[in-house]
């Protein structure tokens, strides 16, 4: 199948490399960078506060457009999918490569953990043991899709006042159902969905004027982690930092490769395709605030389908996690048992893999790598106290989590259409047919 592009698509042919959005990604990670190392080695205060606000404003500009971009986006996906025969095909290949790529990379993760021991490797003080708030449950996913609201709205007290949060997961489940329903409906319905449809045109023109700003949001989140942060927590847990790292690089540039191989796709094409997107994961720490430049990259950059794609990023968003539900939890949970002396078995390493194979659902709504930690170790048995002794070098470990968290969801899509043949090859082949911040 091809596909042509129309006149304001977020793809730009024979773009000039040195002012492309990759380009300009670049340019503001090396000017956070500098602000953010000049910010920590003169203790500018007003800087670093400069940099907060910014970065955190960007990635609200980016959240705020999620919910109505899920909602319109599955809405008319379920209109468009009336003519895809092999719907339920594709919502079952994309579990499966799900799985498949997690168990993957918690394979990996685990011959990284017992090569380089970062549990013995390491000085961390055992006063600093603590055990979390919370924790996860396997009940979790079931809690997690039944909608408390018809938005998915929940509320939380903070110290700055009251923060409202948007349960993805439930908002996917409720308009899947008020698809299906429109669908049941008949003609009736088609007002449904003509209006989701022209309603997604002006979010996905709106959130392109958001993404414009992206080296921008890029500096500031980057600048505001090197002034805040440091390198200073890497003197006690810098084996385990090295060790998630070369976890999380394996995943990213062994395992995926070798998925994109054995599929016929080139692993140059999606790696120059996905840098955008895996710089701003890597910068603003969440998966769910860069979901829209995630769909919009499997759709405009790799050719994916869009029907498909406003299913697979949602859902990859909430539950496709390599980074925070694979390498992260499997590394750590190997650290505490070496941390206190504790053997795994066989069958310990077993539940690792099913745990974080399968666990990624039941945290799902609750979605962060230290929920998904205290469900692997309260499965294995270990103390919780262990997640404590995490804590100091987690900001800086959940950039590359973030990472591979978006690569991995802009991947399986890709893969499941190729092997479905509903992939535009044309535009994946296409060398100047990516995302820009040129419209």
């Amino acid at each position: 199948m091809t596909k042509t592009a129309p006149a304001d698509s977020p793809t730009q042919h024979k773009s000039n490399p040195f002012t492309s959005f990759a380009a300009q990604v670049i340019y503001g990670l090396i000017i956070g960078l500098i602000l953010g190392f000049i910010s920590r080695s003169f203790d500018i205060e007003w800087l670093e506060s400069t940099l907060t606000a910014v970065g955190s404003a960007y990635v609200t500009l980016l959240k705020v457009l999620i919910p109505p971009l899920v909602i319109t986006a599955v809405l008319t996906s379920i209109a468009n999918l009336r003519q895809v025969t092999n719907a339920a095909r594709l919502a079952w290949q994309t579990l499966l490569w799900f799985a498949i790529t997690s168990l993957a990379s918690v394979v990996v993760a685990t011959i990284v953990a017992l090569v380089l021991k970062p549990g013995v490797n390491t000085t961390v003080d055992a006063s600093s043991a603590a055990a979390p708030s919370g924790q996860g449950s396997w009940l979790g996913f079931l809690q997690s899709i039944v909608p408390s609201n018809i938005l998915g709205l929940s509320a939380r007290a903070t110290d700055s006042g009251v923060s409202l949060n948007f349960n993805i997961l439930q908002i996917l489940v409720l308009s899947i159902a008020f698809g299906i329903a429109s669908i049941q409906v008949g003609k009736k319905a088609e007002p449904i969905f003509e209006l989701s449809a022209s309603v997604l045109e002006v979010i996905q023109k709106v959130l392109w004027w958001v993404i414009r700003i992206a080296p921008i949001g890029t500096a500031a989140l980057i600048g505001k982690a090197v002034a805040t942060y440091g390198w200073d927590a890497l003197t006690s847990l810098g084996m385990f930092v090295i060790a998630i790292y070369v976890g999380l690089a394996l995943v990213m540039f062994v395992i995926y490769p070798l998925v994109l191989k054995t599929n016929g796709l080139s692993v140059a094409q999606f790696f120059r395709k996905v840098w955008p997107l895996t710089s701003l994961g890597f910068v603003t720490r969440s998966s769910m605030g860069v979901m829209p430049v995630t769909e919009r990259t499997t759709v405009d950059a790799l050719g994916v389908p869009r029907a498909y794609a406003a299913f697979a990023v949602p859902l990859g968003a909430t539950s496709k996690m390599d980074g925070c539900a694979a390498v992260y939890p499997t590394i750590s949970a190997i650290f505490v048992s070496q941390f206190y002396g504790i053997p795994l078995s066989i069958t310990d390493y077993l539940l690792i893999a099913f745990v974080c194979v399968i666990g990624s659902a039941a945290t799902a709504g609750t979605t962060g790598a230290t929920v998904m930690l205290t469900l692997t170790l309260s499965t294995l048995g270990l103390p919780l106290e262990g997640v404590g002794l995490l804590i100091a070098v987690d900001s800086i470990i959940d950039m590359g989590r973030t990472a591979t968290n978006v690569t991995g969801q802009a991947l399986v899509p890709l893969i499941v259409s190729r092997r479905e043949k509903v992939l535009d090859t044309a535009v994946y082949e296409d060398d100047d047919q990516r995302i820009s911040a040129n419209i």
